[in-house]
């Protein structure tokens, strides 16, 4: 029998006392300062960038020279040289988006510290509600249990847990646990239909079958009106600063508030991604979605002085909408649920599927106005939603496809299909 290992991570909320905390925080600080270092010690080098021996005979150095360096772990540290190098591997990869590492701000860095040796952290349950975990230099802490771990708990899942990172958000510490589980063989393919789903800012997902997958605003209306206060206060409390002057206390106060309303909106867009996700995955064998280049799309319109970008608040208004309904993580989650379902997960290209009539196939900008669709070409006359026409044309388009992931097999038999909306 063929055994497969599939990868995931778990995230659970940590039980810290203060002193922990800032112990945890000591240790962020000084794996962002390594950061940095290594950065100023690869980029000032004539000639080259470092390699591997060198940076690492100058980590040892650091930690003997510098007293406060001894805070980090001597793992964690090999692990920021690691992350620091896979950083500039995919700066070199032409097929990769990342831009050029650069140094760590103090303030605009989130603070995490890995743990990248799973023997380290003895994870245990203690109870139905409460799991332990050992963490170097920190000892042993309590996290909240919501799901069992590979190859912790007797009659959980297979696998094993290879390692750990902890991360600082707006409601404290959290540890993600890296899983691997075991898979005795690979799902069966998935025996439901395909779809094809159009991703926008009015509905949030237009599926081609006719139906919708809406959500509200992320914030209730007294947490939006508390987070346009706290802003107005942020900018008052700016202006009153000196230049040059750090934060004050009051403004440093009033940033935490601000990014604690911000991370509960955030959580509550991931936790409706991951229920639409789950029941279009359980639905649907072959998901078909746009290549879309979400990185351009966003881009500022401000322009130069020379060549002064038009209509830019509206861009930026534009810019933000799109950046809140996180479209890239919508077809991250596809991807890996409907992979472990036996679906397969297809990118099309993007240009005309919301400007053709998917009945005839004409092509004309005018015939879409805002939410509503109408052919223009006599002979047609198609009129529905906008969003349903361009994911019918997205399911249509599975023959010229961009990229997948999964069973091709189940994408031919898919296409074959005919779309559920005439």
């Amino acid at each position: 029998m063929e055994v497969a290992r599939r990868a995931r991570a778990h995230v659970a909320r940590l039980d810290l006392s203060a002193a922990k905390v800032a112990v945890l925080d000591g240790q962020a600080h000084t794996a962002r300062a390594l950061w940095n270092l290594l950065h100023e010690f690869c980029t000032f080098r004539q000639g080259r960038l470092a390699t591997v021996k060198d940076c690492d005979a100058a980590i040892r150095a650091a930690r003997r020279e510098i007293d406060w360096m001894g805070r980090l772990p001597a793992q964690a540290a090999q692990a920021v040289l690691k992350t620091y190098r896979q950083a500039w591997a995919n700066y070199f990869n032409p097929a990769h988006p990342a831009n050029r590492p650069t140094f760590k701000g103090r303030f605009r860095t989130r603070l995490a510290v890995d743990v990248p040796q799973a023997r380290d952290l003895q994870v245990k349950r203690v109870n139905r509600r409460w799991g332990a975990v050992s963490l170097p230099k920190v000892g042993r802490v309590r996290f909240r249990w919501t799901k069992n771990l590979p190859g912790v708990t007797r009659g959980g899942p297979a696998g094993r847990v290879t390692g750990a990172r902890l991360v600082k958000d707006a409601f404290g510490w959290q540890i993600v646990f890296r899983t691997e589980a075991v898979v005795a063989e690979a799902p069966a393919a998935h025996p439901g239909p395909g779809v094809g789903i159009d991703r926008g800012i009015t509905v949030a997902l237009a599926l081609s079958d006719g139906t919708m997958r809406e959500h509200g605003p992320w914030l209730r209306d007294g947490e939006q009106q508390r987070l346009r206060r706290l802003e107005k206060k942020s900018a008052r409390q700016r202006a009153a600063r000196p230049s040059g002057q750090p934060a004050s206390r009051r403004l440093a106060r009033t940033y935490d508030r601000i990014a604690r309303l911000r991370a509960i909106a955030k959580r509550r867009a991931v936790d409706w991604q991951h229920q639409t996700t789950t029941e279009l995955a359980d639905t649907f064998s072959v998901v078909v979605v746009e290549d879309l280049k979400i990185t351009n799309m966003v881009r500022s319109a401000t322009g130069t002085i020379e060549q002064p970008g038009r209509n830019v608040r509206q861009k930026a208004g534009l810019n933000r909408a799109i950046t809140g309904q996180a479209w890239g993580r919508t077809v991250t989650l596809l991807e890996y649920k409907t992979r472990d379902r036996g679906g397969l997960v297809v990118k099309v290209p993007a240009p005309g599927t919301s400007q053709t009539c998917h009945r005839c196939g004409h092509r004309d900008p005018a015939a879409r106005a805002g939410i509503r669709y109408a052919c223009v070409n006599p002979g047609c006359g198609w009129a529905g939603h906008a969003d349903t026409n361009a994911a019918i044309n997205i399911y249509n388009a599975a023959g010229t496809v961009v990229s997948g992931r999964g069973d091709l097999g189940a994408a031919r038999s898919a296409k074959r299909q005919p779309p559920r909306v005439a």
